[in-house]
């Protein structure tokens, strides 16, 4: 049986793997990681997509955490949360590490 910390555990893997569930979401995560430092209004110039739904799956990648935004006038500024992004990692590799004991 799981503790109660195992299952808040997961519980916050879902949120960001379900963050990470749509495409556009993991180009812009890409876009941040490639350009190594925060990106302003030009995320929008770099997406086949409108700003409406852009700024959509920006909100989604910021409530699970996996970017930080800073408000710089009438522009938002985001980065990838490198801490969060870590520590996704290490859980995934934890959780797929511990399928392969199955048949």
């Amino acid at each position: 049986m799981k503790s109660a910390q195992d299952i808040k555990e997961f519980e916050a893997l879902a949120i960001s793997c379900k963050a990470l569930s749509h495409p556009a979401r993991l180009a812009i995560l890409q876009t941040l990681a490639r350009r190594g430092s925060c990106i302003c209004g030009e995320i929008v110039a770099v997406m086949p997509l409108s700003q409406a739904t852009v700024s959509q799956h920006l909100k989604i990648l910021k409530n699970a955490n996996l970017i930080t935004g800073e408000i710089d006038g009438p522009r938002c500024c985001y980065c990838l949360n490198t801490r969060t992004i870590r520590e996704l990692r290490e859980r995934i590799g934890v959780l797929f590490g511990s399928l392969e004991n199955c048949c």
